[in-house]
Formats: C-alpha cells, structure tokens, sequence
C-alpha cells in the first residue's frame, strides 16, 4: 500500500505560479511512476503529467507542456509539479497517483489513470481570469 497526500492548491491569478506537492509513505515510493491528473467541475479526469521513477523519463498533456514541470525527490518521497503561467481552464482537483509499472516510452499507458495503482484525495487549484 502507498499512501499519497496532495498539498500546494490554492487560488492564483492568471498568469501566476503554483507548486503542488505530494507525499508519499507505505511502500518503497522510488519504484513507482508517480503521475498528476486533474478534474474540473462536470468533466472527466484527465492526465497532466507522469514522472518515471528514477526521474529519466517525463510526460507532459499538450495543455500543459511548456508551463508546467514535474520532478521527484526519492530521498524525502516527495513528487512536485510546477505549475506557471496558470490559465482559468487549469483550475480544477490536482490528484498525484502513484503506477506500479513503468511502460518507458508509452504516453498512452502512461496517461490512462486506469493504470494507477494508488490516488490521494486531491488539491483544488482555482485561477482567477
């Protein structure tokens, strides 16, 4: 079992910076694919981005590449995501979910939030227009 805590949400201005954080504990956290997927009101989840567990491989959705940045810190079990230049279609429920399994090099698997094992409970993210 892992357990994952999201932190970090809050409400931004467009145009403005958030980081998300998630905390992991239970088990060995360095071998998981941690990924970012959100929710916004009415709409399905969709993926955001994933981070391989040694931090070697990274996946970013079309809307966010370019303003967002996903890292790791497997020392503190920690996963990031930096989030700048915030739009009002970025506010939604950030998740972190954490995969067992690393399909390198596979965008598709990797963004199916049907592959992840684990989810936290989510941080809401609002950008004012």
């Amino acid at each position: 079992q892992v357990q994952l805590v999201e932190s970090g949400g809050g409400l931004v201005q467009a145009g403005g910076s958030l980081r998300l954080s998630c905390a992991a504990s239970g088990r060995t956290f360095s071998v998981y694919t941690m990924g970012w997927f959100r929710q916004a009101l009415g709409k399905e989840r969709e993926f955001v981005s994933a981070i391989s567990w040694r931090g070697g491989s990274t996946y970013y959705a079309d809307s966010v590449k370019g303003r967002f940045t996903i890292s790791r810190d497997n020392t503190k079990n920690l996963v990031y995501l930096r989030m700048d230049s915030l739009k009002p279609e970025d506010t939604a429920v950030y998740y972190c979910a954490a995969d067992q399994v690393h399909a390198s090099g596979n965008y598709a698997y990797t963004a199916d939030p049907g592959n992840y094992d684990y989810w936290g409970q989510g941080t809401q993210v609002t950008v004012s227009s």
